[in-house]
């Protein structure tokens, strides 16, 4: 893969001697948390301003992930990048890439992925956090903006694979919300039709605990592109929670 440089970064980055690989790499910041350790190797997240605009720096070494396309291992940015890039595609609200590179070392694989801050947006988590004292009609707003997310998610043939109220982000415009998503690492073509839309839209409802039946039928019919399907699809969301309570 070759490196990506984003059109509408380009001259920023090239302005502040940013534009490469080695330059991103060796730029000293403070780590926004722990560095994950997870896979045998380290990830880190780094906030970045330039002119008055907000990006996220990951730099990764040997962080990988496997698949039957490589068996090796890759590092997990690379398909986060190209999952970024076909949301974009797709027209799937999502965060923007502004730069991604790879590079293999004797022994080491390192990876940097640059990508915008979603500034003046807050996650689902921070709304489900003050739910009973947000108006009803902001309520009904980001119950339809989730909805028509997972809709358009689904539509374009897309299963998020990690749909939770920390990567859904929404800021208030005028006449609702807006929404887009984060964290498309798990992202994977739709296989098993409704059997996975289920499957990733009854996580965010098993989180969402504060929402109540009335609400969760909003969401449901916004999703939904038939009224008629709306109490088939309640019957198949409730027997999946239920499963999954059973099974922990």
């Amino acid at each position: 893969m070759t490196d990506f440089i984003a059109a509408e970064d380009r001259a920023r980055l090239e302005r502040h001697g940013l534009a490469d690989f080695d330059a991103l790499w060796a730029l000293q910041l403070e780590a926004v948390d722990e560095p994950n350790t997870e896979r045998g190797g380290w990830s880190s997240v780094y906030r970045l301003e330039l002119d008055g605009a907000a990006f996220y720096l990951k730099r990764q070494s040997n962080h990988l992930s496997r698949s039957l396309l490589h068996p090796l291992g890759e590092p997990t940015f690379a398909r986060e990048f190209r999952n970024i890039q076909r949301y974009r595609r797709l027209q799937i609200p999502a965060l923007q890439a502004s730069f991604f590179a790879a590079r293999r070392l004797p022994g080491e694989q390192r990876a940097v992925l640059l990508t915008r801050a979603l500034d003046g947006w807050q996650d689902l988590d921070h709304w489900l956090q003050g739910w009973p004292r947000l108006a009803e009609a902001q309520r009904m707003a980001i119950l339809r903006a989730c909805g028509e997310l997972a809709r358009r998610l689904h539509r374009a043939g897309q299963m998020h694979g990690c749909f939770y109220p920390k990567h859904i982000f929404l800021r208030e415009v005028p006449g609702g919300f807006a929404a887009r998503l984060i964290d498309l690492e798990k992202t994977r073509p739709l296989l098993l039709g409704e059997r996975d839309r289920v499957k990733d839209l009854e996580p965010l409802l098993r989180r969402a605990g504060v929402w109540r039946e009335a609400e969760v039928r909003v969401l449901l019919a916004a999703y939904l592109a038939s009224a008629a399907d709306l109490e088939r699809w309640w019957r198949r969301l409730g027997a999946r929670r239920r499963h999954k309570e059973a099974g922990r």
